[in-house]
């Protein structure tokens, strides 16, 4: 079954590479959707894909990548959006 989430991650996320991570993570999972920095400090992303793959993804975000140190991870859910790519927004 194909699933959304919106994910809002906090902690030292941005300046550590966890946009291009995230995006290959989704990539190596089949995850569609987009990441991108806030504002606040934090990262956002949309995530759409097979349940089991967008849980895997959501898991893998509350470590990041090694730089990262995350603090918090809130996931709410949303609608699947169509298309199969996974982009960083700017």
């Amino acid at each position: 079954m194909r699933i959304g989430r919106h994910v809002c991650v906090t902690g030292r996320v941005q300046g550590v590479f966890f946009r291009g991570w995230t995006q290959d993570q989704a990539n190596e999972l089949g995850v569609a959707g987009w990441v991108r920095n806030c504002p606040d400090g934090s990262v956002e992303a949309h995530l759409s894909g097979e349940e089991s793959a967008v849980q895997e993804l959501i898991d893998r975000l509350h470590g990041g990548p090694p730089a990262a140190v995350v603090s918090q991870v809130d996931v709410t859910e949303l609608e699947p959006q169509a298309g199969e790519q996974f982009e960083v927004r700017r």
